[in-house]
């Protein structure tokens, strides 16, 4: 249970599928730990962010860790079974890139997703808004797409002190 190293665009890890999870067990616990501790070290050395997926700490298993607001979800397995026709233009950054720039870019409104938590048990959510982008994103790590294949326009990135000082 630690902080680990964030893999960063271009390593080819962050490219590969990842593998379902099947135990429920001591190894899945410490992953969520790792997960935890590292999103933690994120937000206060970054000062944004709120989810982590676990192939971005190079664990190529379908685990992702949300904490915000006072808020925790642990999503195993997850999977979208709906999305909203409604779609909105997002600014998205991620930690694999040290949040050093954003892609505007297009996401569902709302989506809904089944996963299972921690202890194996189904749980069906529906994410509106900023969540149902938030989940996108961090789904798309587990089957190795990032936020920059959705780029469709070189004028749609922007290095992050610029987005702070336009949308901030």
């Amino acid at each position: 249970m630690a902080r680990r190293e964030v893999l960063m665009i271009g390593n080819p890890k962050l490219r590969e599928e990842s593998a379902n999870i099947t135990n429920f067990d001591n190894l899945l616990k410490e992953v969520v730990q790792d997960l935890k501790d590292t999103l933690s070290y994120l937000q206060k050395e970054k000062n944004i962010g709120r989810a982590l997926a676990a192939p971005q700490i190079s664990y190529l298993k379908k685990a992702i860790y949300y904490n915000s607001n006072g808020e925790e979800i642990v999503m195993v397995n997850p999977k979208i079974i709906w999305k909203s026709e409604e779609m909105f233009d997002v600014w998205d950054s991620c930690f694999s890139f040290e949040v050093a720039f954003f892609v505007k870019i297009k996401r569902y409104k709302k989506i809904k997703v089944r996963y299972q938590n921690e202890d194996g048990k189904e749980v069906v959510q529906q994410f509106d808004d900023d969540l149902s982008e938030l989940f996108q994103h961090e789904i798309d790590h587990l089957y190795g797409k990032l936020a920059t294949d959705y780029l469709i326009d070189s004028e749609n990135i922007i290095m992050r002190s610029e987005w702070e000082k336009r949308y901030k």
